[in-house]
C-alpha cells in the first residue's frame, strides 16, 4: 500500500511538472495554458486551499482538486505538446530546481509575515 502511494504520488508531480511545461509551450491553447499554469502553481505551492493540519479535508483538496486540475488540463492540452512535455518533465523529475519560483514563494511570505506584523502592530 505504502508503495502504491508513492508511485502515485510520483507520477502526480511529473504531471504537474508537465503542466508546467504544457503551460510555457507555445503550441498550446491559451485557456489550456491558464488552466495549466494554474494546476501546477497549486500542486508546487507550500500554501493550500485547505490547510493540511485539518484533518481530513486537509488532504482532501491536494486528493481530489489537484488530480481534477490536472486531468481537465490534459485534455485541453494537444497530444503532441504533451507528448513532448511530459518527456521533458521525466527527465527533470528527478530534481527539479526554480530559483524564481523559490524567490515568488519566499517573497509571497514576507509579504504575509510583514502583513502579519502590521496588523498586529495596529
Amino acid at each position: 500500500m505504502k508503495q502504491h502511494l508513492l508511485d502515485w504520488a510520483r507520477r502526480l508531480k511529473v504531471q504537474a511538472l508537465t503542466l508546467w511545461f504544457a503551460a510555457r509551450h507555445p503550441a498550446t491553447p491559451w485557456y489550456a495554458k491558464a488552466l495549466a499554469a494554474c494546476a501546477a502553481a497549486y500542486a508546487f505551492s507550500p500554501i493550500d486551499l485547505i490547510p493540511d493540519f485539518i484533518p481530513v479535508l486537509g488532504y482532501l483538496d491536494d486528493a481530489l482538486l489537484l488530480p481534477l486540475l490536472i486531468l481537465i488540463a490534459i485534455r485541453l492540452i494537444p497530444k503532441p505538446v504533451w507528448a513532448e512535455c511530459q518527456e521533458r518533465a521525466r527527465r527533470q523529475a528527478a530534481h527539479p530546481v526554480s530559483r524564481a519560483a523559490a524567490g515568488v514563494i519566499a517573497l509571497i511570505w514576507l509579504g504575509l509575515l510583514a502583513l502579519t506584523g502590521w496588523l498586529i502592530a495596529r
